[in-house]
Order: C-alpha cells, then structure tokens, then sequence
C-alpha cells in the first residue's frame, strides 16, 4: 500500500458495492451464454460463468494486495449461480444474437469504475488505480474467449480495452476533481457503456499496424 495516496479516506459505497454485484453478474451471464454457444453442460456453464465474473477482479485483488474478494465474501458464488441456473433454466432463444455482447457491455463498464474504486481504497495511486480498473473489467473476457476458444477480443480491433479505460479514467479524473462518488460512478461507468454500445451497434475499430502491409500502388 502507499502512502501518498491522492485520493485520502476514500471508502466504498452503497453505489460502488451495486456496480460491482451488476458487473459480476453480467459477466457470469456472458460466461454462461458463451457456454450456452458451444452447447456445454449445466458444469461448465458453471465454470465459464465463475472465471468470467471473478477472473478480473482476481487478478486485481492480488495485485494491489486486498483479500480475494470471492473467497471472503461467499454471496459472490452464489449470485454466479444464481445466474447460471436463471440462463440454463430459460429458453435459448431469449439469449440469441449479440445478447453476450451487450452482457459484455455492461460489465466492462460498471465492473472497471468499481475496478479503480476499490484500487483508490487500497490506497494505490491514480494512474495504477486507473489501470487496475481495466485489470479488473478485461481479464474475466479474455479468459473466457480462450477457455471458448474464440479469438481473444482484445486481439480484435474493435473499440473494447478503450472502454474500460474511458470508465475507469475517468472515474478516477473526476474523483481527483472533487466530484461526489456516487455521481462520478454512475457518470464514468455510463460513458464507457456508451462507447463500447457505438462500437458495437456501428461497428467501430480502432487503426490496426499497417506497417507490414506491402505497397499495392493503390490509394490510401
């Protein structure tokens, strides 16, 4: 922990605790439904669900050196299960199409402010504070596209790193600024989810690395 902490005596709150139970269970949910594509069963929907939705948040507890939240807090698994048994149980065709996108959505948005939140309350200073909330809304995904064995979306141009970093920057920005916590919470996670629902309703990507592309004489 440090001890020149920018942000002093800042605690968790009522919202932050919500955003963060919403971003572990969107991110069951679209462990489940990844699962649910491959045709899996009631097990390993259980099993994408539970290293989707703590998978981050893991890594970030380590790393910033608070207990594993899912371990002292046994409500955590059985929220998972909870979702796991409401996907299992109801009919498929309510999660076709880019329902898991749109899971997706929301739990990299809401789960990277809670991310960097509880990174300030650990006493870690912004900018790391900032990175831990991307930590914690991107690892969950990128363990779930390997275990799916889809192509990592992080592997992928479209606009979803860049989320987590705009909800999670700027929670921490306006936190620095002085804003209510609640406010720049809500603020911060509905920013990310807006761009990261742009990319996915219009399609928008960031530039690949052109630089091993050969000159065809044709026009950029």
């Amino acid at each position: 922990m440090t001890t020149d902490n920018l942000l002093p005596n800042f605690e968790i709150g009522p919202i932050l605790i919500a955003l963060d139970m919403l971003g572990i269970a969107v991110f069951a949910a679209s462990g489940a439904l990844a699962a649910a594509r491959k045709g899996q069963t009631l097990v390993t929907f259980s099993f994408f669900a539970l290293v989707t939705g703590v998978g981050g948040g893991t890594l970030r507890d380590l790393l910033i050196g608070a207990p594993v939240f899912w371990i002292v807090d046994g409500n955590i698994l059985m929220a998972i299960g909870a979702v796991v048994l409401l996907i299992w149980l109801t009919p498929q065709r309510w999660w076709k199409g880019s329902m898991l996108d749109w899971f997706d959505a929301v739990g990299l948005a809401v789960y990277s402010v809670f991310g960097a939140a509880k990174a300030i309350e650990y006493g870690i200073n912004p900018l790391p504070a900032a990175l831990m909330g991307i930590i914690t809304a991107c690892v969950g995904g990128i363990v779930r596209d390997v275990l799916a064995g889809e192509p990592s979306i992080i592997l992928r141009p479209e606009i979803y790193v860049t989320a987590a970093a705009l909800s999670s920057g700027l929670f921490v920005l306006l936190k620095l600024l002085g804003m209510d916590t609640p406010v720049a919470a809500i603020l911060a996670a509905l920013a990310g989810f807006v761009l990261r629902g742009a990319a996915i309703h219009f399609g928008w990507a960031l530039p690949s690395y052109r630089g091993n592309a050969q000159d065809d004489g044709s026009a950029a």
